[in-house]
């Protein structure tokens, strides 16, 4: 079934921090009105990077995570910077966070993470053929690089330390894209 999207009567703004708060005042086809919000993220997107350090093996980062307050096992993830494109932006991470750079970068598509809120989007990224490089991030302290085997993954999704959505994820579209290749 196609549904027509709510009209929407208003929108009013304010500031939350790192996001713009919006506050809409919609009306649904069948005549019901609600007020929704939502967040609008200040920058220009963010990427996920998939670094493939062979055929089989991907390469996890081990940093810590303010929000659950513990070392979180996950992806290289970082904004896009003004003037950068995705490719660029997974490329600069990739150097800052795990010391390699890419001779091959593929955008495989975006993830949401709460589109019924949220706008925000990241770019899922797979990144070959890589070679040592390092460029000086925003990390306060240098980050763990830990070899994961693709063909390990049911094993990784039950660790604790592996819990943000979006790596979760992204291990899985990569791993079903390169197995078409």
């Amino acid at each position: 079934m196609t549904r027509r999207l709510p009209i929407i009567h208003g929108i009013t703004e304010q500031d939350a921090g790192p996001y713009r708060l919006e506050k809409l005042d919609l009306e649904f086809a069948n005549g019901e009105r609600r007020l929704y919000e939502r967040l609008h993220g200040r920058g220009h997107g963010a990427v996920a990077v998939v670094p493939m350090l062979d055929a089989d093996t991907v390469l996890l980062v081990r940093e810590y995570a303010a929000g659950v307050h513990r070392y979180e096992l996950g992806l290289v993830k970082g904004r896009i910077d003004e003037g950068e494109t995705p490719v660029q932006a997974a490329d600069r991470e990739l150097m800052e966070e795990a010391g390699y750079g890419a001779r091959n970068l593929v955008v495989l598509r975006s993830l949401t993470q709460a589109p019924l809120y949220m706008s925000h989007s990241t770019h899922l990224v797979i990144a070959r053929d890589l070679y040592p490089k390092r460029l000086v991030g925003d990390e306060p302290e240098e980050l763990e690089v830990v070899p994961w085997r693709l063909d390990r993954l049911h094993e990784l999704i039950l660790r604790e330390e592996f819990s943000e959505g979006r790596s979760i994820a992204a291990l899985f579209i990569a791993r079903e894209w390169l197995q078409q290749q």
